[in-house]
């Protein structure tokens, strides 16, 4: 959850008011897992990468370009390593998501820069990351009844609500827990 802030949260809640008939799971990702079963090849290219979150990425995408700039305005975009450490257990986490746009350092002398935010391979090595959220094993998927809650740390989960249900109504409350700047 909004990793476009520089201090994200570390953790969150979520209450069903209302939930459909059908549908309208929620899903998390074990991101700690997503790391650890990376190719030793990968984790070594992405070790002190850091990437670029923008709330615009997700939730500005479908705006027109005033409207976009001034949320851009509001929530400026914050920068984090690819890989960040938990603060708490040490695990190495992916730290990257659909909010996340591009890498801003992946220009090394190994990969030579062409342009501002293009490198070769660099698109690819990204989207890569973010598909490891899609992979089932490292997922859990909750059935949301009235009035169930569900806690998680955000530090080392992906979520995302199921798009199954529509035009039934699924309403939620949330909070954030404060959370500190990713290392």
């Amino acid at each position: 959850d909004a990793t476009w802030r520089e201090n994200p949260p570390m953790g969150c809640v979520l209450r069903c008011v209302e939930t459909p008939p059908i549908g309208g799971d929620t899903i998390w990702v074990n991101m700690a897992l997503a790391y650890e079963k990376l190719p030793e090849q990968v984790k070594k290219q992405i070790d002190g990468l850091r990437a670029r979150h923008s709330i615009e990425a997700s939730f500005g995408a479908a705006q027109p370009p005033e409207k976009r700039q001034a949320l851009h305005q509001r929530f400026p975009d914050a920068e984090h390593p690819v890989v960040r450490t938990h603060p708490e257990t040490g695990e190495k986490i992916l730290f990257v998501n659909a909010f996340a746009t591009h890498f801003v350092n992946y220009h090394t002398p190994e990969n030579i820069r062409y342009g501002i935010d293009y490198a070769p391979g660099s698109s690819n090595l990204l989207n890569y990351l973010i598909s490891q959220a899609s992979i089932p094993e490292y997922q859990v998927r909750w059935r949301w009844t009235k009035n169930s809650v569900a806690i998680w740390d955000n530090r080392s989960t992906q979520h995302y609500a199921v798009q199954d249900y529509w035009p039934a109504v699924r309403k939620m409350e949330r909070a954030g827990i404060v959370g500190d700047r990713p290392f």
